[in-house]
Parts: structure tokens; C-alpha cells; sequence
């Protein structure tokens, strides 16, 4: 999605997943793993049940975090909001239009999503870890694993508000050539000023709905863990 809105193109990657991982994890993080791999857990005094609780909470922070994304103001088409010239609507010219205000309230989901799956994530790693020794050893490695990954996964991540600037801007321009052309011709006709932002908010709620869905990755695999574990328990 990132390489068609930024115009660039971008090569399958050849190597293996283990391969890609091994440019990612340092000879530490390498350590850390391995040990949560081969260690013990410690016994457990009491196995916790999965429930559905869990599961109904991690569907409405998913839900409530995709409906943050569709009804930010920043974000909602012309239509659906009232003029105001500090998003770009209607009455305002191309130059008034500043991509900060988008900037701040993409880093704010941003903020939001990273939080609440974070959180998701951990409560669901408690849970595996008290349940039995192999559901532990599973927490453990995904603990291993955020640990080594997440800083390369947040560097990557920070560079998208950057890469929707640019969009911004080449729409924008797109958009004052066209009319330009137009007038020229003195066809203007079946140009709507202003359409272009309506196209990058879209394109930005896509966006932040991707990283939503990467953001729960992690989660819907504890989730998928959970509940393998208690089918197997009750056979």
C-alpha cells in the first residue's frame, strides 16, 4: 500500500522469513529467545481458564480503535463534516491547507493503536504464562520476541507520517497542474477543486487501518493459542 502511494517501487524480497529475522536480532535478543525456548517455566498452582472475556475485549478495543480512525475528523470526507478551514474544507483554497494537522492527529492514532495493543498484548501473555508449562514457554518467546523486534517495528512505523506527506504534497500539485491545463484550454468544467484531499484523507484511513491490522498480528496469535489450548483441554 506504502509503495503505491509513494510512487516507488519495491522488489519481492528474496530471502527466507529466518533470513530477514536474522537482520533484525542481534546476538542478545538471539540469547533471550534460545532461553525462553529451552528454559522450564515455573509450575503453576492453579491453570487459568480462557474465557470469552478476553476475546469480546480484544473485538471492541479493535472495533472501537477502527472506528476512532473512521470518524477523526482529520480524516472524514468533505460530506460527512461541516466547513472548516483547517481541514481543507469547502471555502478554503489549496494554500490554507496545512499536512501538520494531519501529522498530529495521524501520530495521535498512532499513539492510541501502539497503546492498546500493547496492553492487549500483554494481559493475553499473563494469561498463557498461567495456564500450563507449554502455554508459558509460548509467552515467554513472544516476550522475547516484542522485546527484540519492537524497536525496528517502531522506527519503520514512524516513517509513515513522512511518506503521507509526500502524498499529500504530489496530490496537491497534481491537482493546481490539472487545473492549470484546464485553464488553458478553458475546460474547467469537470474539475472539482479541493477533490484532492478527499483522495489523501481515504488514503490515509487506509493506511492507518493497515497498521491497525499489523498492530493486532501479535494479538490474534495469542488469541489463536488461547483457544486451541482450550479446545484441547476440553477433549
Amino acid at each position: 500500500m506504502l509503495a503505491r502511494l509513494t510512487d516507488v517501487g519495491v522488489p519481492q524480497s528474496r530471502q527466507s522469513l529466518s533470513d530477514r529475522l536474522g537482520h533484525w536480532l542481534d546476538w542478545t535478543h538471539a540469547v533471550v529467545l534460545s532461553t525462553a525456548l529451552d528454559g522450564k517455566p515455573s509450575a503453576m498452582d492453579e491453570a487459568l481458564i480462557f474465557g470469552s472475556a478476553e476475546e469480546d475485549e480484544c473485538t471492541r478495543v479493535r472495533t472501537s480503535l477502527a472506528n476512532a480512525i473512521a470518524g477523526d475528523r482529520a480524516f472524514a470526507i468533505a460530506r460527512q463534516r461541516g466547513a472548516d478551514p483547517s481541514f481543507g474544507e469547502e471555502g478554503g483554497t489549496n494554500e490554507m491547507v496545512d499536512y501538520s494537522v494531519f501529522r498530529q492527529r495521524y501520530l495521535a492514532i498512532q499513539r492510541k493503536i501502539q497503546a492498546a495493543t500493547g496492553n492487549l498484548r500483554g494481559r493475553l501473555r499473563d494469561t498463557l504464562a498461567q495456564m500450563t508449562e507449554d502455554t508459558a514457554r509460548l509467552a515467554a518467546v513472544d516476550a522475547a520476541m516484542e522485546r527484540a523486534l519492537s524497536p525496528r517495528e517502531q522506527t519503520l512505523l514512524a516513517h509513515v507520517p513522512a511518506l503521507l506527506g509526500d502524498h499529500f504534497e504530489r496530490l496537491r500539485q497534481a491537482e493546481q497542474d490539472t487545473l492549470a491545463d484546464a485553464q488553458i484550454s478553458e475546460d474547467t468544467s469537470a474539475i472539482l477543486p479541493g477533490a484532492w484531499l478527499d483522495v489523501f484523507r481515504k488514503d490515509a484511513q487506509n493506511v492507518l487501518l493497515a497498521e491497525l491490522d499489523v498492530r493486532f498480528q501479535p494479538v490474534e496469535g495469542l488469541l489463536a493459542a488461547l483457544r486451541t489450548h482450550s479446545l484441547v483441554s476440553h477433549v
